[in-house]
């Protein structure tokens, strides 16, 4: 039987865990978090006030069975945010934190925070936790909820080789983005929503010099747009391959809009990603990914305008092309790259490197000593994309040998080879609720019983 459960993480995905195990009278739980805001992670807690949700409010309540709970949140406290608007990340990031709060008050020991870095799990009568402070902590089950790994560096490019001065692998550190002056040219790896959130902290610091922001490809996120008439939705999924998706979203998206016709797929694209051979996932990440991100994953309105804004001003270039290495050097680091399409190399001479090229999840690569013991001793595995954890529909994490851990579990964006759309609040809180749910044997209950 289930008492306790360890969560490792307390950002959204492991604070949503525990709170949702009060709210289904479940085991109570323990949130290991190496930083000490617990209940925000980066995503909302290392937030610059100019940063905006990329959702609408109305689709940002922290509960699947309670829709409209952040859109209330808000005018109890006089936000003033309609349901339409996007609001800052730190007052989400506030949302989360009163929630969290609350949890705990309202559950007198059922909640426990404990700051501390989680770096090897054994099993023995119970699961026991090792921190890096020399503690350990005992519980039946243990639930990896540790957000998003950093991104790795270029393939072939030895940073190693750079002073700090001169590459930020960490683009949420304070120092990627300190020190710079006017004249200074900026290197942005990536030109995903990361990027975006870099370039307008940059400007919001008044950083008067010029940024380039380079990816394979140089494609930007699109823009939400207002909300129009509403339209006749699919009721089910469709029974196609993977291989036809973009040119049904063609097809479907000149009889309804491009936007509505990701949008009515929502419901479906993790049992369309589930019921995908390891052929075709692997085959859509390398071909079709880019085009799907920049389209599923929006930017606000006004920050669309914003970006657009210093692009027309001269201040921030978009790049496609590869680069080929990087040196330090005299004036800067000496970029080797190549436009898309081009043979001749070029070199652009920078001051900084920030490295947005997205949250990675490849276990090999990865450097948290926690997923590194686990895998080496084949605790876990990644999954077949080298995405994450692997999974199975219950989250339970999967050994070397291709069995489930009983009671070990993972949840959040490290579960994307399984489930692929788990990166967004609205997916997220489906899985936290659910999990919760089942180790607190609610899931045999029916809603609203």
């Amino acid at each position: 039987m289930i008492r306790h459960v360890a969560i490792i993480g307390a950002g959204f995905s492991g604070s949503l865990a525990a709170i949702n195990l009060a709210r289904h009278d479940g085991p109570r739980a323990t949130l290991i978090d190496r930083l000490a805001d617990a209940g925000t992670g980066l995503a909302y807690g290392a937030a610059h006030p100019d940063h905006l949700l990329n959702v609408r409010a109305s689709n940002m309540s922290a509960f699947p069975d309670d829709a409209d709970h952040f859109v209330r949140w808000l005018d109890q406290r006089g936000v003033g945010a309609a349901a339409q608007s996007f609001v800052p990340r730190l007052v989400y990031g506030a949302y989360l934190r009163a929630l969290l709060d609350e949890a705990i008050a309202r559950s007198p020991g059922r909640i426990t925070v404990l700051r501390g870095d989680a770096v090897d799990l054994a099993e023995h009568s119970a699961r026991v936790i090792r921190l890096a402070s020399g503690d350990r902590l005992e519980a039946d089950a243990v639930a990896l909820a540790i957000g998003n790994l950093p991104p790795h560096p270029p393939y072939g490019v030895e940073v190693n080789t750079l002073s700090p001065e001169r590459y930020a692998g960490d683009c949420w550190s304070p120092d990627a983005t300190a020190g710079l002056g006017p004249d200074d040219t900026v290197l942005i790896l990536g030109t995903g929503l990361t990027m975006v959130d870099v370039a307008l902290l940059l400007d919001a610091k008044r950083f008067s010099g010029r940024i380039v922001a380079l990816s394979r490809r140089g494609l930007l996120p699109h823009a939400h747009a207002e909300p129009g008439a509403p339209w006749s939705h699919i009721k089910e999924r469709p029974a196609i391959p993977m291989s036809a998706l973009v040119r049904r979203l063609r097809t479907r998206g000149d009889e309804i809009g491009w936007r509505h016709a990701i949008d009515e797929l929502r419901p479906f694209t993790q049992d369309m990603w589930r019921a995908a051979s390891a052929a075709e996932r692997a085959r859509f990440i390398r071909h079709a990914r880019p085009w799907w991100d920049i389209h599923r994953h929006r930017l606000a309105p006004s920050v669309a305008d914003r970006i657009a804004a210093l692009r027309s001003d001269g201040r921030l270039s978009v790049r496609a092309g590869k680069i080929g290495g990087i040196v330090d050097g005299p004036g800067g680091a000496h970029v080797q790259w190549r436009a898309r399409g081009e043979h001749d190399w070029r070199t652009l001479v920078v001051q900084r490197i920030i490295n947005c090229t997205g949250p990675q999840g490849d276990l090999h690569r990865a450097t948290e000593p926690l997923l590194r013991n686990l895998a080496q001793r084949g605790d876990i595995r990644p999954d077949a994309g080298r995405l994450g954890i692997d999974v199975d529909d219950q989250l339970r994490t999967i050994n070397a040998e291709g069995q489930a851990n009983e009671a070990l579990f993972a949840l959040g964006p490290m579960t994307r080879g399984a489930f692929w759309e788990i990166v967004a609040v609205p997916d997220i809180r489906t899985q936290a609720w659910s999990l919760a749910r089942r180790l607190s044997n609610a899931h045999w209950v029916a809603e609203g019983l």
